[in-house]
């Protein structure tokens, strides 16, 4: 088995046997140069990850990158907990928020692959309190122009608010202690920002998706999860609470402070216990290896290893922008949106430099990323726990690395 920089040998052949079908061909371990990468650029990623880790704006991180179905570095600096002193390790467990919406879009679309539900269709179809919408109009309220689909919801133009908005704080909408059919009566309780269809708002409706994923299947949203999108791609990391014994390789959440990383508590219901509301707009927790299978199988269309979860059609479809012009003109940074709730990029000129047209990306909150550039078949996914979640441009000036580590080996 070849040495790859900062990867033990024996977690390597670990990571090799996890899959439950064809184990060596699902994202194999090869030396970077055998995946098109140079190793002076990632070399670079590891020191800079050190640094923000001695500078403490970090209190640690896992990194991997894959190329061309391999993975080519994986890297962990730091500690889990800086009081225990636990390190990081390539199996850290990590919040990962909004990089739940992903996974819920699987979900979705599986269902939709059976014919379960056309995309056009009312929410109101299938979920009946969603008839009692309204939309807020200066200091007053309306019906709304057309009722909120099923695509709505996807793409984010539903009139739906943020799980953080001050309206939906308010009121109390999300809570890890309901249940999903009480955050649905919660959320058609305030008013939508606009009439759907009309603008992007980034929000909750992930959340409402779960609750559509169990109508459809007949099954808990976590089962139908589990079931069809983490088993099969041997994602046996990944869930929407950390069992008990694995709480020990959960990364602790740290805020920055001048004395250095600070520990906070995300949620009044932690992690480490099971919640009552399945949330798929922030539920679920995972690592580095689990969550670069799940953006393999996207980069594959929808296969990984031999186990297909999407049509390839339906994941090209879930990973180009969906947004119709009037809508897409409103976005800044040459991002779109897609179905599969990742931004896509629509106009390189205009992003971060050196994207081409159809990378994809999404983040969480508390310090995580997934990036897929289907031109190069690049992945990168980091993890950390931070707030700030993105301190110093990191998720970024790690890409530019990965950009340089391509290039120079070319």
């Amino acid at each position: 088995m070849p040495k790859i920089p900062g990867i033990p040998s024996l977690l390597l052949g670990c990571l090799l046997t996890t899959a439950p079908v064809n184990a060596q061909s699902v994202l194999p371990m090869v030396p970077p140069e055998a995946a098109g990468l140079a190793t002076a650029p990632l070399e670079e990623v590891s020191r800079l990850l050190n640094q923000f880790v001695a500078e403490g704006r970090i209190a640690g991180a896992v990194v991997g990158v894959a190329r061309g179905g391999r993975l080519a570095y994986l890297q962990s600096v730091g500690t889990q907990d800086v009081v225990a002193g636990t390190p990081m390790s390539e199996r850290s467990l990590f919040r990962i928020y909004s990089m739940t919406k992903a996974v819920t879009a699987v979900a979705v679309m599986i269902l939709h692959e059976e014919g379960r539900f056309e995309l056009m269709d009312p929410v109101s179809m299938y979920l009946p309190d969603f008839e009692r919408v309204v939309v807020l109009d200066g200091g007053s309220t309306r019906e709304p122009s057309r009722p909120p689909t099923i695509e709505h919801l996807l793409l984010h133009t539903s009139g739906l608010s943020h799980r953080s908005s001050p309206n939906y704080l308010s009121a109390r909408v999300r809570a890890r202690d309901i249940s999903l059919e009480q955050f649905v009566e919660n959320v058609v309780g305030v008013p939508l920002r606009s009439d759907p269809g009309e603008r992007y708002f980034y929000s909750a409706a992930p959340t409402v998706l779960g609750k559509l994923v169990e109508v459809w299947s007949g099954q808990p949203f976590d089962e139908f999860v589990e079931e069809r999108i983490l088993g099969p791609l041997g994602m046996s990391d990944t869930g929407f609470w950390v069992e008990s014994g694995d709480r020990d390789r959960l990364a602790t959440m740290y805020e920055a402070s001048e004395s250095g990383p600070k520990a906070y508590e995300v949620e009044e219901i932690p992690f480490t216990q099971k919640p009552t509301l399945m949330e798929g707009a922030v539920g679920l927790v995972s690592t580095v290896p689990d969550y670069l299978r799940f953006a393999q199988m996207l980069l594959n269309g929808g296969e990984l290893g031999g186990t297909r979860v999407l049509q390839e059609r339906t994941a090209e479809r879930m990973t180009r922008n969906g947004l119709p012009p009037e809508i897409l003109r409103t976005r800044r940074g040459g991002m779109g949106w897609a179905l599969g709730n990742v931004a896509v990029v629509v106009d390189p000129e205009a992003a971060e430099d050196g994207a081409h047209a159809g990378e994809y990306q999404w983040d969480g909150s508390a310090g995580t990323e997934f990036w897929v550039d289907p031109s190069t078949e690049t992945i990168v996914v980091t993890m950390w726990q931070n707030s700030p979640a993105n301190p110093g441009s990191l998720r970024q000036r790690i890409r530019a690395l990965v950009r340089e580590a391509i290039e120079d080996a070319s």
